[in-house]
């Protein structure tokens, strides 16, 4: 009992010292953890204090050739005093109090002061990037805008040599663009003067005017050739040509009022004016994209032009097919009409079909009038050819619906006439159908035919006498005789069916027996199926007989059957 209480104990004290450790452990991690946030703070303040600004003030100095200038360098001067010589001890004193909360171990506290360092460390270096970037404005401003300035020079000289070369393309504009390469010129010895004086704010202005007017005056010489050329020749050539041509088209007949012509080339050709009015002052916003539109609009009437040209000819040519089906269809109606009471008498005919008819008629005496009207409209010449041509293609599209439903009208009637004389013809064939099963029947003299063969016999002639009812009554019901023809047909084929399966049976059934005759001396059992199967035979059971007969031979030759059809057939 006293040594399991003492392994107890123990065990007790292993794991007490065990907690104990890992509590020293995790004490000693936290703290190393705030030690190294310490440093990491620590070097980002050193970093701070490394910013170059004072190498850079120091480029100043040879520079400073005005009050502002030198204004400007005292007061950074000032600000960067401040960041070393205030700020940054400040950082230092809270990194001393840090220091002294993890030695006391208030990590509480060091959380908070750690962040509040961290704050002023971001606004420090702020502050001090800030600085350094107005500084470096300056200090490297000479070589910044030097480099931008040359390539505008590059820029200019090529522009102005362009100019030069082709300088009889811009006419009395010469003068506007010759005062503006020299305003252009003046700016680049004013950008000198600025940087002699180092005045880099008015260096900036200069050298974003002289970007801009350079920009403008590249898209100048681009462009003011083509936009004298398209005001002084193409747009007013163009317009002489649209004049010429409708005159010639109004004289052979083409009406092009609703091109208000007149108005339009009147108004393009004072915009034209207006637009060279600003190309003068070389003011070139939107004047190509609106001579274009000018040009762009007297293209397009060349365009309705040729469109009303063709237009006359599908006009014309339409014209005369739509008069001919007109013609054709109309004496058709007139013709049915007249035809309209006999063909009432011979079949009976439904309201539908006769509606159809005056439905087709009254569509066709409105069609006509909007025919004559178009005619007249074309005549005054009230609408252009291209709206005659649509008009005339929409009343032949409905001249052309008229026909599809008279065309049904018709086909009714046709397939009326039609199925009445594939009935007689039906007849017939059904005729000779019948015939022909009881031919069969009488050539092949069964001993006893079925009272069933008998009841499909009669049907099928009753419903060829059915036929022949519907065929004599005044009118004829189409649909009536139809059935009755159909009856008829499917009661012969199934009777024509019934009679070459009996026979068939029949005949296989006698055959059989009879090649089983040889071998009635080989096995008393098939001598006694034989005479089973003779006797069904004899009662008109054929299917019965021949299923005996086959179930016997099988005894004596399992392949019998197929060999009883195969000899059969051969």
């Amino acid at each position: 009992m006293q040594g399991k209480m003492l392994i107890i104990g123990t065990a007790i004290v292993i794991v007490l010292g065990i907690l104990i450790a890992v509590f020293f452990l995790l004490k000693k991690q936290k703290r190393r953890h705030f030690e190294t946030v310490r440093d990491a703070l620590e070097r980002e303040k050193n970093i701070i204090g490394s910013t170059p600004i004072l190498l850079e003030l120091s480029k100043l100095e040879p520079i400073i050739k005005n009050e502002k200038m030198e204004e400007r360098y005292k007061r950074w001067q000032e600000k960067f005093s401040i960041i070393k010589e205030e700020d940054l001890p400040v950082i230092d004193d809270m990194l001393i109090e840090l220091d002294t909360l993890i030695e006391k171990k208030e990590y509480k506290l060091c959380k908070y002061k750690i962040a509040k360092i961290t704050l002023e460390i971001y606004k420090i270096r702020e502050a001090a990037d800030h600085l350094l970037e107005q500084v470096k404005e300056i200090t490297l401003s000479e070589e910044k805008y030097r480099s931008i300035i040359t390539k505008l020079k590059t820029k200019y000289r090529r522009l102005n040599n362009e100019y030069l070369s082709h300088q009889t393309l811009y006419e009395e504009l010469q003068e506007a663009i010759t005062l503006q390469l020299e305003n252009i010129e003046k700016r680049f010895l004013d950008f000198e003067q600025s940087m002699d004086l180092n005045e880099y704010t008015e260096v900036v202005h200069i050298v974003k005017a002289l970007d801009t007017m350079i920009e403008h005056m590249g898209i100048v010489v681009e462009e003011v050739p083509d936009l004298i050329l398209m005001c002084k020749q193409l747009i007013p050539k163009r317009i002489k040509e649209v004049e010429k041509t409708s005159k010639e088209l109004e004289e052979k007949g083409y009406p092009l009022e609703y091109l208000n012509l007149s108005y339009n080339l009147e108004e393009a050709s004072k915009n034209v004016n207006t637009i060279f009015d600003r190309i003068k002052v070389l003011n070139l916003e939107d004047c190509m994209f609106e001579l274009k539109t000018i040009l762009d609009y007297l293209d397009s009437l060349f365009v309705d032009f040729e469109k009303e040209r063709l237009s006359r000819k599908v006009y014309e040519e339409s014209l005369q097919d739509f008069s001919n089906k007109l013609k054709k269809i109309g004496k058709l109606v007139s013709d049915i009409y007249l035809q309209l009471d006999d063909i009432k008498k011979m079949y009976d005919l439904n309201q539908e079909d006769v509606k159809i008819i005056d439905e087709v008629n009254k569509t066709l005496t409105v069609i006509r009038d909007d025919y004559k009207k178009l005619l007249n409209q074309v005549k005054t010449k009230a609408i252009p050819y291209s709206q005659a041509t649509k008009e005339i293609e929409e009343i032949t599209i409905r001249l052309k619906q008229v026909e599809a439903s008279f065309d049904v009208a018709l086909k009714s009637l046709g397939n009326m006439y039609d199925d009445e004389k594939r009935a007689r013809e039906q007849l017939e064939e059904i005729d000779q159908l019948l015939r022909e099963c009881k031919t069969k029947m009488r050539t092949f003299k069964l001993p006893l035919i079925s009272d069933h063969y008998f009841v499909e016999l009669q049907e099928a002639n009753e419903a060829i006498l059915e036929v022949v009812k519907e065929l004599s009554k005044k009118p004829i019901v189409i649909k009536t005789l139809n059935t009755r023809v159909d009856t008829a047909r499917d009661l012969v084929l199934k009777l024509l069916a019934t009679t070459d399966d009996m026979l068939y049976t029949a005949k296989l059934s006698e055959w059989t027996i009879v090649y089983g005759n040889r071998f009635r001396l080989l096995h008393n059992e098939v001598g006694q199926g034989l005479d089973k199967a003779s006797q069904l035979f004899f009662k008109g059971d054929y299917k019965a007989s021949l299923s005996v007969s086959l179930k016997t031979l099988k005894m004596v030759d399992e392949n019998i059957a197929r060999k009883v059809r195969s000899l059969y057939e051969k």
